[in-house]
């Protein structure tokens, strides 16, 4: 989202703040947008400003961390160490102090990420931090020279998780119910452009449990101070555009980048989730800034040391397709075009575990061969992709995606393309969503960006039976050098796939997979 124009009322570069929004763990998927932002796009900001989680970001961007090296802590923060239940308050029930602390945090993550408090205080950066005093009740901002561990740690203490801080005889909270972007400093410091980097969920769909509810009352109080704040932006720039001086004196441009992250909030065991939370930010800066037009220099792949992992496994799928017919899900019930028995017999081969887990499009080889007597028998695979659970239209909506090129009897080439739909809302259930196989054949061998002006030769669906599941379990081999990097790819695996049905069918248990 983008509103207002880009100029000063001078006619001068405009004075750029970064606002480094809230969103719990979420903020994980920021830091890969810091990485596009800094160091591909090469952008500057005048000011920065951090509430509630994106204050972690900040006192990193404060100690002149570069996007890169931001977006590494998250890659390789494990969760379990920010994790310390507060066992002193646990056994007095409702009337605990809070749920957690954040001593794992302060003993063990802020060190691995290597905070330095003498270099935040002494950055030149102009950046605040926002805290909300309940003593006083009122939102305090404070400039980085003043910050410290306690007051990061205020920053983040959201009610009932973790037990208030208290500094100089005032006791301090996470301002989330208040702001978890603080567009009034940013304004009132002079800045013309806002750079919004927004985790906080924005889907609308109502989930039930206390846990989810909870969230759901910051989603509302988030959200909903950010709509105000977005539509007096504008009013304030049509004001301008007519002539008048509109409420804040000067034109104001927002630059909005928002993420749908399928992170939980704060429940979070899995280090492979918060490196796709990174990867996903990395991927959506970078299609956001191409959208947008603001260039950037190639990025980098993560730093990964060498992975000699290797899973494979084995599927067999066996249906119909009708030639002549476009549509695989009205093949079956299709009148015209002649229909043909097929096979699918194909191996799937991940190499490197680390790779796979987390890049956002989750893909692996295929190699086999297409059983089909009317294309001419039995036909090798040439080569082939598969990708599992990529986002299809938002993380609740996931596709399992088949590519395979061969070539028929007669010498024409031709592309099987395939998707499972994994949703929630396809009522079909977990089972067929995960075992029925949309097909479209296609003349010529397709990239998967090319199919809209593709030839359809016939489409269908093929599916795994139950039989076939259960021998697939069997064709499962890992290779790694020790037997327990074995065990740990295989369960890293397992976690992954667990994990994803999880986000599609088990959200009102908890919204997203703590695995």
């Amino acid at each position: 989202m983008t509103t207002g124009p880009g100029t000063t009322p001078h006619g001068g570069s405009p004075r750029r703040s970064l606002l480094l929004a809230g969103g719990g763990l979420k903020v994980a998927y920021q830091a890969g947008v810091l990485q596009v932002l800094l160091d591909e796009a090469e952008l500057t900001f005048d000011h920065s400003d951090g509430a509630s989680g994106g204050v972690f970001n900040l006192a990193m961007y404060c100690q002149g961390m570069s996007g890169r090296e931001i977006a590494d802590n998250w890659r390789t923060l494990s969760p379990l160490k920010g994790v310390s239940p507060n066992w002193r308050e646990l056994p007095k029930g409702p009337y605990a102090r809070s749920l957690f602390t954040l001593d794992g945090y302060r003993r063990h993550v802020f060190p691995d990420w290597g905070l330095d408090w003498e270099r935040i205080r002494a950055t030149d950066r102009e950046a605040t931090f926002n805290l909300y005093n309940f003593s006083a009740n009122e939102l305090e901002p404070v400039t980085a020279d003043r910050m410290d561990e306690d007051r990061l740690c205020a920053g983040v203490a959201l009610p009932m998780w973790f037990p208030p801080v208290v500094i100089d005889g005032q006791t301090y909270i996470d301002p989330v119910y208040l702001t978890d972007a603080n567009v009034e400093e940013a304004i009132r410091r002079g800045c013309d452009e806002l750079w919004i980097i927004w985790t906080v969920s924005r889907r609308h769909r109502w989930r039930n449990g206390f846990v989810a509810n909870y969230f759901h009352i910051i989603e509302t109080t988030a959200n909903g101070r950010l709509q105000e704040w977005l539509r007096r932006i504008e009013a304030s720039n049509a004001a301008i555009r007519d002539g008048e001086e509109g409420e804040f004196g000067r034109p104001i441009e927002v630059r909005l980048l928002d993420g749908e992250v399928p992170l939980n909030y704060l429940i979070n065991f899995s280090r492979d989730r918060f490196a796709q939370a990174v990867e996903l930010g990395v991927q959506h800066a970078r299609r956001w800034c191409t959208d947008h037009g603001i260039p950037c220099k190639p990025g980098e792949p993560p730093d990964r040391p060498d992975d000699p992992t290797r899973l494979r496994f084995t599927e067999r799928m066996v249906g119909r397709v009708v030639f002549g017919e476009d549509d695989p899900r009205k093949a079956a019930s299709s009148a015209g075009g002649a229909a043909a028995d097929i096979t699918l017999h194909v191996t799937v081969d991940i190499r490197g575990m680390d790779r796979f887990l987390a890049d956002p499009e989750h893909e692996a080889e295929l190699r086999g061969e297409i059983l089909c007597q009317e294309l001419g028998g039995r036909l090798p695979v040439e080569r082939g992709t598969f990708q599992l659970f990529v986002e299809h239209s938002d993380p609740e909506h996931l596709r399992m995606r088949y590519r395979l090129f061969f070539t028929d009897r007669a010498g024409h080439r031709l592309t099987l393309s395939g998707y499972k739909e994994v949703s929630e809302d396809s009522r079909r259930g977990i089972w067929k969503d995960t075992s029925v196989l949309y097909t479209h054949i296609l003349r010529g061998h397709v990239a998967a960006g090319e199919e809209s002006g593709a030839e359809s030769v016939a489409s269908g669906t093929v599916h795994i039976r139950p039989t076939d599941f259960l021998k697939q379990l069997t064709t499962f081999r890992v290779e790694a050098p020790t037997l327990p990097g074995r065990v740990t790819a295989l369960g890293r695996f397992g976690q992954f796939f667990l994990g994803k049905l999880w986000d599609v069918y088990a959200q009102n248990v908890l919204p997203w997979s703590p695995l």
